[in-house]
């Protein structure tokens, strides 16, 4: 298997949620991940959600940070505490404004609204959803031990 195919085949295999009360701005993300051979699961509120993860398979969560009942960042916090470990994309207007970070939001990618979001959400779910490689573990010498390469003082 190539590796385009093999980014194809995770691809069409791999099960997005998509949260955002902007039922406009949720449908149009969904076409571009649809066209990209994802299957998406929508939600337009978090209880909404919520309820998709109890009853369906998900690899990934999408989701907006301002919603009327609770933030994107609550509802990662319920994800959680419900043992949810999917990874999370949160996508805000307001990224710089409220200073969202991964590490404040619970999320693995931030992301702002603006003209190159799209971009950055497709760049950012292939990158979450590649399959971790292992490193391989340091060359064996002759009698089996550790190898270690020592630099020459020039």
């Amino acid at each position: 298997m190539t590796s385009s195919s093999a980014a194809k085949s995770i691809e069409s295999s791999a099960r997005l949620l998509m949260v955002d009360d902007n039922k406009l701005g949720l449908g149009a993300r969904r076409v571009v991940m649809e066209e990209l051979g994802y299957k998406v699961f929508m939600a337009v509120s978090p209880e909404e959600a919520l309820s998709v993860l109890d009853a369906r398979e998900v690899d990934l969560v999408i989701t907006d940070y301002r919603m009327p009942s609770m933030t994107g960042t609550e509802l990662i916090a319920q994800m959680r505490s419900r043992g949810y470990q999917q990874p999370v994309i949160i996508i805000s207007g307001f990224v710089d404004a409220l200073g969202l970070t991964e590490g404040n939001t619970g999320a693995d990618m931030v992301i702002q609204k603006s003209a190159h979001e799209v971009a950055h959400m497709v760049r950012s779910v292939k990158n979450l959803l590649k399959p971790k490689t292992q490193r391989k573990p340091p060359a064996k010498d002759a009698r089996g031990a550790k190898s270690l390469v020592r630099r020459q003082k020039a």
